[in-house]
């Protein structure tokens, strides 16, 4: 079965949402502690897509897993910069659907004239890991006990992956004219 990729839409919001709430609330995948509902992953989606791409990942007419991008950081420097995320669905993943995805994603921040995309990954995480690797993302630092969750402090490694070459005057990143 293929999958197909395409941009998010609010109507996918209650699909990404019960996808993410696993992760939420049994993993230290995320450091979020509270599941978002529907209702906040569409206004999330909203917020993210006036700037970055946010795709989803169908199978047979249902969503098992989707990528996004957001800002690294606030400062104005950082702006051909972004943040990169991917979830699959339990049931979807081992079966080779985060790369095609997640390179989607790829493909298209280069589109909008970001220059690279940093995966920040709480540890342990070896899938993540290593689809970062798969993709040519580079370990470029780790941060020791960042984050408690769950009962326990952990590490976040940084894997970055640059995306365009870097101009004296890039253009201003954003959506594709």
């Amino acid at each position: 079965m293929s999958l197909a990729i395409r941009a998010a839409t609010p109507d996918d919001a209650e699909a990404i949402a019960a996808i993410y709430a696993p992760y939420v609330t049994g993993t230290t995948i995320t450091f979020e502690v509270d599941p978002p509902d529907g209702a906040e992953i569409a206004r999330r989606i909203a917020a993210v897509t006036r700037a970055y791409p946010w795709l989803v990942g169908e199978r047979d007419g249902s969503v098992v897993g989707y990528a996004y991008a957001t800002r690294y950081r606030e400062r104005a420097a950082y702006r051909w910069v972004c943040e990169t995320a991917i979830y699959l669905a339990k049931e979807a993943t081992g079966q080779r659907l985060g790369a095609p995805l997640y390179t989607a994603l790829l493909d298209a921040l280069e589109d909008h004239g970001y220059v690279a995309a940093v995966g920040v990954i709480a540890l342990p995480n070896r899938p993540s890991v290593r689809l970062h690797e798969k993709l040519d993302f580079e370990r470029v630092g780790t941060q020791p006990r960042i984050g408690f969750k769950n009962g326990t402090w952990c590490d976040v490694g940084l894997w970055q992956l640059d995306l365009a070459p870097r101009r004296r005057a890039p253009a201003e990143p954003g959506p594709p004219r």
